[in-house]
């Protein structure tokens, strides 16, 4: 049986912590991938707050911006 995308987020590839000057960082497979401050850090802690598990999971991976979201263009070579 296929794994659905919400399925394998269940398993918490994504941490994150918080340091006492309200600084996050998160980390993907226990290394660090991005770190957030001021703003954005408030932003991204008013957003998780009340999530656990798969929701957690796609807030920690949006603000990384570095994972894809679906909507990339596909290479030359599978367009043939």
């Amino acid at each position: 049986m296929a794994e659905t995308k919400a399925s394998k987020l269940d398993e918490g590839f994504f941490e994150y912590q918080v340091s006492k000057d309200n600084k996050v960082f998160i980390y993907w497979y226990n290394k660090q991938v991005t770190t957030l401050a001021g703003k954005q850090a408030q932003k991204f802690l008013t957003q998780i707050e009340s999530l656990d598990g798969a929701e957690a999971q796609l807030v920690m991976a949006r603000f990384t911006g570095n994972f894809k979201r679906g909507n990339e263009r596909q290479g030359k070579e599978t367009l043939k």
